[in-house]
């Protein structure tokens, strides 16, 4: 497929490299839910702990994860292409990227396939860190659309640590409120959980309250998952910021043993965070 590069934008204080390519099929069959829609390969947000590193076995780029996006030019077209004979569901946006990142603001190839998605009658199950999905509100309608956030933190210097490039904790906070006060349905992500900086009983009580407060309809929570790619940028930052939880991490994820005993512990609080705000029947996800 050709593809054409160009410097734009700014990534964890970088210049990503973007490439306009075309695509054949946008929308593709998922374990998440029906379906998955990805208008983008790579994302600017670069996310220290992202399982999609994964797609460069795929896709390889010479430029690290975060340093490149492929922008799928033709997304809109593939997709009405593909809408002729799709059976209707719930596609979940994105599974490989951030659909909202900031090129979608030029590119809004996103806002574009979210449209024919709600015309053809398929719901929409937006997952993003950005504010930018509440541009789309005027085309998204209640029945058809979730709008979700992740959340692995509320100490912002974490935050920034982990999630250079994505929007603040307040900034997702904020698509949550904003969502459910236009009478959208709502969710969050609380994971992947950064193990002992922030999965204590502490600040989950803390998390579940306030999706408590806002009124999220759904709640999963994840823990760090030892994906292909996702170890090298994770043990890099660990030894580098928190060098003395450097072998906990590795042993956590790579020491089979270990993990089942730590993600029965995370369990057992997590279901008790959710007890304490009453918001248990609407936990959907949880590790252990």
């Amino acid at each position: 497929m050709a593809a054409r590069a160009e410097k734009t934008g700014v990534t964890a204080g970088k210049r990503p490299v973007v490439r306009e390519v075309e695509c054949k099929t946008v929308l593709n069959r998922s374990s998440i839910g029906d379906y998955s829609m990805n208008c983008y390969t790579g994302c600017q947000h670069a996310c220290v702990y992202c399982y999609a590193r994964f797609m460069q076995r795929f896709h390889p780029h010479p430029e690290p994860w975060g340093e490149f996006v492929d922008v799928k030019v033709n997304a809109p077209e593939a997709l009405a292409k593909q809408l002729r004979r799709a059976k209707p569901g719930g596609v979940f946006v994105s599974s490989a990227c951030d659909a909202w990142q900031p090129l979608e603001k030029k590119w809004e190839l996103t806002r574009q396939c979210c449209r024919l998605l709600i015309e053809h009658g398929f719901k929409v199950n937006a997952l993003t860190k950005s504010t930018l999905v509440l541009r789309d509100l005027d085309i998204f309608q209640p029945g058809l659309t979730r709008v979700g956030t992740t959340i692995t933190t509320l100490d912002a210097r974490l935050a920034r640590l982990w999630e250079p490039a994505a929007g603040t904790i307040a900034q997702r906070w904020r698509i949550l409120e904003t969502a459910h006060e236009a009478g959208l349905e709502t969710s969050v992500m609380f994971g992947p959980l950064l193990p002992w900086l922030s999965d204590g009983q502490e600040s989950l009580d803390a998390l579940f309250e306030r999706a408590a407060e806002i009124g999220v309809d759904v709640i999963w929570v994840d823990a760090m998952n030892p994906r292909p790619r996702v170890w090298p940028s994770v043990g890099q930052l660990v030894r580098r910021e928190f060098p003395d939880l450097h072998e906990r991490y590795s042993r956590m994820l790579h020491h089979k043993p270990t993990r089942e005993a730590y993600l029965a512990a995370l369990g057992e609080r997590v279901r008790k965070a959710a007890r304490r705000a009453g918001v248990e029947d609407r936990l959907a996800g949880c590790p252990g």
